[in-house]
């Protein structure tokens, strides 16, 4: 009975933590120009018809649960909202470090190492972020899906997964890489190695939280994504790969994405 009460538990919070975390993930937080080579276009959507239809599935839950649950977010104080967003910044460099060194990025992998320790340590386990006060340059957020694209890889088919949202072939396998594969050193902390200190609610809490922090950020971005489109299941696609791909060239200016400018987090005040 303990055993299926928690299985209960964990299914809960990974179903809501996965679809808020990448469903809300078309959005760009970059400022980056694509080359002709690397136009979203160029990437197949082999399944269109299965994608809309679990597109469409998304969207109601959204709808329905994530999105009221990400206004409720929004009326919690600010610095509880900034604290808890610093936190989970924090967390994602454990991904970050690791990415930075397959890519061959060792200066930045020593800076985010940095990072992680003052924040972690200063800031009282990242609810407060001395590095950025101190000098450290922001951090620019790697996964192993980036990876991927980084060394030659090429995306494959663009995928709408029933929950989780938009993907690649390629972002997929980056996520299973994440997990399953042991990628992410948080997820080998918790779900892994279930101890007294750490456990797997710990994991997919933060990725529940982690995902409401998003969407509630971007609730009138995609609110005017959806209105000012005339197809908003193509309107994601594209942003989703665009981001993907200004990620993975690590470029520096700003793309001109759809008519839609202001599909970039919003900093709540």
């Amino acid at each position: 009975m303990y055993y299926t009460g928690k299985m209960r538990k964990i299914t809960l919070i990974l179903f809501l933590s996965v679809f808020c975390s990448f469903a809300a993930s078309a959005g760009t937080d970059g400022d980056n120009t694509l080359t002709s080579k690397n136009q979203p276009e160029a990437v197949k959507d082999c399944f269109e018809k299965v994608n809309r239809g679990i597109f469409a599935f998304n969207q109601a839950l959204d709808g329905a649960i994530f999105e009221p649950v990400a206004k409720g977010y929004r009326k919690l104080p600010v610095p509880i909202r900034r604290g808890t967003g610093n936190v989970l910044n924090n967390l994602s460099t454990l991904v970050t470090i690791p990415n930075n060194l397959l890519q061959g990025e060792i200066k930045q992998a020593g800076q985010n190492t940095i990072r992680f320790v003052v924040n972690t340590t200063l800031g009282i386990l990242g609810i407060f972020d001395p590095a950025s006060s101190l000098g450290f340059a922001s951090l620019e957020k790697e996964d192993y899906g980036q990876t991927l694209g980084a060394w030659g890889i090429g995306e494959g088919c663009y995928l709408v997964l029933p929950v989780l949202g938009p993907s690649t072939v390629r972002d997929t396998f980056g996520m299973i890489g994440s997990t399953i594969a042991g990628g992410d050193p948080w997820y080998n902390v918790t779900v892994k190695n279930d101890t007294h200190y750490f456990t797997d609610f710990d994991y997919y809490g933060s990725r529940a939280t982690s995902g409401i922090d998003f969407r509630a950020k971007n609730i009138e971005s995609f609110e005017s994504l959806e209105q000012n489109s005339l197809d908003f299941y193509a309107s994601v696609r594209s942003l989703y790969l665009q981001d993907r791909q200004q990620k993975i060239v690590n470029s520096k200016k700003v793309v001109d994405t759809m008519d839609d400018g202001d599909w970039e987090e919003i900093e709540s005040n």
